[in-house]
């Protein structure tokens, strides 16, 4: 991979002046009624067998300005709106190439606020972001430096449910390199008393940021109850529980980065179990708890680090029993409860639970690295062993 092509976004909170908040409240409101029309306009002509791209919605946009009901949309920059044209245009590609599901509409209240700004609406010169259609820059907080020379591409700016303010900027990171190889190898468990067991016997505590704040979110949640659906009250109340929420989310990405940072770092293989977490929330006793270990966004920042930075990341299929499996000497278990956290091979090795699972998924692991089945090893495999079966009768005398 040619690190020159690395893009890396660069998020910061800033402070709107009151012209700039109206401003940009009005571009999120564009935004969101342009891409609805959009949608609408291509579900009608889907509906009549006909296709509408990118180009004919860009042409309707420019008739939709021309009229007295939408003039309001010539007040913004013309950016944001042909962005969100764009965006439409890709959640279609992916509907088609059955990658997602059929795009839908963007709420007033739920969705998220965001505009984008490519470089013709937007000027960057000695650290100051001014938009299109602001006299003033933005009042960003530079928490962190930008790369040498750095160029932005891309600007997005954002509003949370919690009020805060966000700029995003997207450009080349020369810093991101591949690291120097090593031959070291992990496997990872992940879990719930634990957020993570390693292959080496480490444990890594789940901090359960969300049972933390749990007792304060509730008690914000039942305030904004109590008040009238509609009113300033009941906004001022909904913003104070978001405002827990945000609490909760950045405290746990904040170690969910630290940890795969550091993870990426000293290993040069990972493996890791395919979860399906999607169905595994559906349990409702289990449900919050997944939730707020955050797994899947565990894996995600694993492995667009791993592609940064050189390292391998392989997956292993979720039917593979790394429980019920002796790390020892092969010898399967025929059940494994979930209460039960340490178990006695036949053997004689006696197993904690998170680390026979862990190091079984990285023989596994290194299975497929030496037979190269690819990154699932599959439950049968048509006129052959699956990647597992052979790594392990290749040690038979």
């Amino acid at each position: 991979m040619a690190t020159s092509h690395v893009k890396r976004a660069f998020k910061y909170r800033f402070y709107p002046s009151d012209a700039q908040a109206a401003e940009l409240s009005r571009t999120f409101g564009c935004v969101r009624k342009v891409y609805n029309m959009a949608l609408a306009a291509r579900t009608e002509a889907w509906t009549r067998q006909e296709r509408v791209n990118y180009n004919a919605t860009s042409a309707m946009l420019t008739a939709w300005k021309k009229t007295e009901e939408l003039a309001f949309l010539n007040e913004v920059s013309s950016v944001p709106l042909q962005q969100s044209l764009r965006h439409l245009q890709t959640a279609f590609t992916h509907f088609f190439g059955k990658r997602a599901k059929y795009p839908r509409f963007k709420s007033r209240k739920k969705s998220r606020k965001s505009a984008e700004y490519t470089t013709s609406g937007f000027r960057f010169l000695d650290g100051r972001l001014t938009l299109a259609k602001m006299k003033e820059p933005l009042d960003i907080r530079w928490s962190r430096t930008l790369p040498e020379g750095a160029s932005p591409s891309t600007v997005t700016v954002s509003q949370d449910a919690a009020g805060r303010w966000f700029v995003s900027l997207l450009c080349d990171d020369p810093s991101v390199k591949p690291l120097p190889a090593t031959d070291k190898a992990v496997g990872i468990d992940v879990g719930l008393d634990h957020l993570l067991t390693l292959s080496s016997g480490e444990k890594i505590a789940n901090p359960r940021h969300e049972r933390k704040d749990r007792a304060r979110l509730a008690l914000a949640q039942r305030r904004t109850a109590k008040k009238a659906k509609g009113s300033n009250n009941r906004a001022k109340a909904r913003r104070k529980a978001a405002k827990i929420y945000a609490r909760i989310s950045d405290r746990r990405r904040d170690h969910l980065h630290q940890l795969t940072t550091r993870l990426v770092r000293e290993n040069q293989t990972l493996v890791i179990e395919d979860l399906t977490v999607r169905n595994m929330v559906r349990n409702r006793s289990l449900a919050r708890a997944i939730s707020d270990a955050a797994w899947s966004e565990f894996r995600s920042l694993l492995e667009y680090k791993a592609a940064w930075y050189g390292r391998d990341v392989i997956a292993v299929d979720r039917w593979f029993p790394s429980s019920r499996l002796c790390s020892t000497c092969g010898t399967l278990q025929e059940k494994m409860p979930l209460h039960v956290r340490t178990w006695t091979c036949d053997c004689g090795t006696t197993h904690d639970r998170d680390v026979n699972a862990a190091k079984n998924l990285l023989a596994a692991g290194r299975a497929v690295e030496a037979c190269g089945a690819g990154v699932r090893p599959q439950r049968s495999s048509p006129g052959g062993q699956s990647a597992m079966k052979q790594e392990v009768s290749r040690r038979e005398p």
